[in-house]
């Protein structure tokens, strides 16, 4: 440092203490629900990673579920098994053990078919904010059409005729693929027409005439320097769209077009004991309830803290 101040030159500050004196950074510090959401999730994210550590039963393994078990109340209920902490479903499996797998599946689901629309969206997005003219027009058409369409109507018709084409037996070995493709194709037009809206604004700059003084390819200049600065809408619509791909899942799951039973999600725990829920064993349903209702909470308070942080008109410096 003292080389530096001899020599005239400043020591530039690293990435980390940019980062610690970012904006971003000091609303975090000074907001305690982003704060608390953001554990949450961490640990949501943790559990579903560490399942087969953690739980205390393989909900997958037969040799381990026995259906004398079945229906049996969380410890805190007259008649409870200490074996099973939130008591057992109808099948005998312990409750927090599928819990903790089906958190697993229903993250999984939720941030694959996130990342599957994001890329979709961003693509096309660029392609048709960049290259403009027809290309453009036929691209906001199509997208058009996919709005016109809600995520539920599409995702239920593709997947109750694929079950009706070629067997519940392969469909439910395909489950998680399917859920995934569906939800995630019917929801890119959310990331293209973002991502348009700020590449028509972002390509009149200085920096992109600049790439193209210089010879670099429409490829180059899209992914290279227009895209990092279209980045801060689409974490702002990632983390909605998480939850509202779990939403669809357990929806889907709920409706019996999901997840199969043998392999536990959110959404396929809470339809499997919806029709135990008036016959007193209602802890097959609302627990999973519960913790799908913390996870999608989660997620949209980040979202909203996001949003407000990443729109320039909200920040007064």
């Amino acid at each position: 440092m003292a080389d530096s101040l001899f020599d005239g030159t400043v020591e530039q500050p690293s990435r980390w203490q940019r980062f610690c004196e970012s904006h971003l950074f000091h609303s975090f510090k000074t907001d305690r629900i982003a704060q608390v959401s953001l554990i949450l999730f961490t640990l949501y994210v943790l559990v579903a990673l560490l399942a087969p550590l953690i739980s205390p039963f393989n909900p997958y393994d037969p040799s381990t579920i026995d259906i004398m078990d079945s229906e049996l109340p969380p410890v805190w209920q007259d008649g409870a098994d200490g074996r099973f902490l939130l008591g057992t479903d109808a099948q005998g499996r312990d409750m927090l053990s599928t819990i903790l797998y089906g958190t697993r599946v229903s993250l999984l689901i939720g941030l694959c078919a996130v990342l599957l629309q994001a890329t979709l969206g961003i693509v096309i997005g660029l392609l048709a904010g960049y290259v403009g003219g027809r290309i453009d027009s036929f691209l906001m058409r199509m997208a058009d059409i996919q709005l016109s369409f809600s995520t539920m109507m599409v995702a239920i018709i593709v997947l109750a005729v694929f079950q009706a084409s070629f067997g519940t037996e392969l469909y439910q070995r395909l489950a998680m693929l399917m859920l995934i493709l569906v939800i995630g194709i019917a929801e890119w037009p959310q990331y293209a027409r973002t991502i348009r809206a700020s590449v028509l604004a972002e390509k009149r700059k200085e920096y992109v005439d600049a790439a193209r003084v210089m010879g670099f390819g429409q490829i180059r200049i899209m992914f290279r320097h227009i895209l990092p600065n279209t980045l801060s809408p689409i974490l702002v619509i990632s983390t909605v769209q998480v939850a509202n791909a779990i939403i669809s899942e357990a929806s889907l799951s709920f409706l019996g077009l999901g997840m199969p039973v043998t392999q536990p999600s959110l959404g396929s725990l809470i339809a499997s004991g919806f029709e135990y829920i008036f016959s007193g064993v209602w802890w097959i349903t609302v627990i999973p309830g519960l913790v799908l209702i913390a996870l999608v909470l989660v997620m949209n308070l980040l979202g909203d803290w996001l949003r407000d942080v990443l729109n320039p008109k909200l920040y007064k410096g």
